[in-house]
């Protein structure tokens, strides 16, 4: 079994993470809609920016045994006790392995404190659906569509982006 450590990152570690995370994101959106997706499309700058830079995150590099395996946003409020998954990635070249669910493991013991997680994830990325309810035991509680407009976010139209479940774990 892998040991699993994280490494908070700097500034200047940002640009290397962006584009992990729209090389990674990007896997399953080519592969349901095909090429025609322009990457910048698929997760814009300014939406990994937001987490990045956002004071009340904590954006980390994960090492399995030492070798670095992917990445990680968390944002904690130590007030509500409600944590968001903003990104999480592993390489692709790293599934298949129980990584993932060793991670998250991982990251419930170094964040004790938190009471509810919560994170979003896309309708089709199937495998992220089958790894958070089947494997990590989240709960979907909302799914936002075109009948069901998510408030806090403009709408874009009727595209990949408009639609997404919340997920969230209650720890006991």
């Amino acid at each position: 079994m892998a040991n699993i450590t994280f490494n908070k990152l700097d500034e200047q570690e940002y640009a290397r993470f962006r584009a992990d995370v729209k090389g990674i994101f990007s896997i399953a959106v080519i592969e349901t809609f095909g090429n025609q997706v322009g990457q910048e499309e698929i997760i814009p700058d300014d939406d990994i920016d937001h987490s990045l830079y956002d004071p009340q995150c904590e954006t980390l590099a994960v090492y399995a045994d030492g070798e670095k395996v992917g990445g990680v946003v968390v944002k904690i409020d130590s007030q509500t006790g409600i944590s968001w998954l903003e990104l999480f990635y592993v390489y692709p070249d790293k599934h298949g392995r129980g990584l993932g669910l060793r991670i998250w493991q991982s990251l419930e013991k170094r964040y004790p404190d938190t009471k509810v997680w919560r994170l979003i994830t896309p309708y089709f990325e199937k495998r992220n659906i089958h790894f958070y309810v089947n494997k990590c035991g989240f709960k979907i509680v909302e799914f936002f569509n075109e009948a069901h407009r998510d408030p806090s976010r403009p709408s874009g139209g009727s595209d990949f982006h408009d639609e997404y479940f919340i997920f969230e774990k209650v720890m006991e």
